[in-house]
């Protein structure tokens, strides 16, 4: 069984959720950059070689094509949305975990921690799956060179003008399908793996930095080893021409596996992996501060 400190505050969960987003995507947002750019580049020519041989190869290409700021191409949108999809993110973990509860002091299961999880995937899509539409465009519009949009603002007024709200919430059934048991995996597996590294007869809440570092950063991984391929799923229909997959994502994973194999469900894994432990270190212990923060200005929230 999982030890909690108690009470469980959802109000609480929602304005340090917010702060640990931020943190992890100023951490995070290069190598997301180049999860969706191998994510989405064209099928070569025969004959031809990739345009990006790999993880690295697209690294440095990006920085020597664009500089720093190419790397951070599309961050106004998720950091827009960041806050409170993240705020929103830990909120529903919080209630999920509050509903759970018949007394204030009842210790959850895993599997209820994996639920109240769930729950907070199911809240979340309705931020993340614009964000997550408008941030991969504007990543493959700068790897192409095109400019169809100036910004994260006119991509948004352009995608609604074209298609109305439907347009800007393409992919939503695929972000759900990613986020939901994603977000199951992340938020039990912090949870365990605090549990297992707090020393004998001290509390959790007196866990070090390393320590939150260390399991924030391997719950990133382990949400990822679940997300990673209807995210490769989720990112090429996102960016598709309208009208290419009537069949939504059926036909984006009948044509990868036709056209690519079955491991083109997990490209981009390098950079995911990489980047996940770092950005999800930096979230957890960004939230985990806050939430001392809270605690000190409004015990009773």
């Amino acid at each position: 069984m999982a030890e909690q400190p108690q009470p469980i505050s959802p109000v609480k969960n929602f304005f340090a959720g917010g702060f640990g987003g931020v943190c992890l995507v100023f951490v995070g947002h290069p190598l997301d950059t180049i999860k969706v750019r191998l994510q989405t580049q064209p099928k070569p020519q025969p004959g031809q070689p990739p345009l990006y041989s790999g993880t690295f190869d697209c690294f440095r290409k990006t920085l020597v094509g664009e500089g720093v700021r190419g790397l951070y191409k599309g961050m106004a949108a998720p950091i827009v949305g960041v806050t409170p999809m993240f705020a929103v993110c830990f909120f529903g973990f919080g209630l999920g975990k509050k509903l759970q509860q018949r007394k204030p002091d009842d210790v959850l299961t895993y599997p209820q921690l994996f639920a109240a999880g769930m729950l907070s995937g199911v809240f979340t899509t309705v931020i993340m799956a614009p964000g997550e539409r408008i941030k991969c465009l504007l990543q493959i519009q700068a790897a192409t060179g095109e400019t169809k949009y100036s910004g994260p603002l006119d991509c948004a007024k352009q995608l609604y003008r074209e298609a109305g709200i439907r347009g800007v919430y393409k992919g939503t059934v695929l972000t759900l399908m990613r986020d939901v048991p994603a977000s199951g995996m992340y938020f039990m597996t912090y949870e365990w793996l605090k549990n297992i590294l707090t020393p004998e007869g001290k509390s959790v809440s007196d866990l070090s930095v390393p320590r939150i570092l260390f399991a924030g950063g391997l719950a990133g991984i382990f949400n990822w080893a679940v997300a990673i391929p209807p995210d490769v799923l989720k990112s090429r229909f996102q960016t598709a021409p309208p009208g290419k997959y009537p069949n939504g994502f059926r036909d984006v994973l009948r044509e990868l596996i036709r056209d690519e194999g079955i491991a083109s469900l997990y490209k981009g894994f390098t950079a995911v992996m990489i980047r996940a432990f770092p950005a999800n270190a930096a979230c957890f212990l960004g939230f985990e501060v806050a939430m001392k923060f809270l605690n000190w200005i409004a015990p009773g929230l």
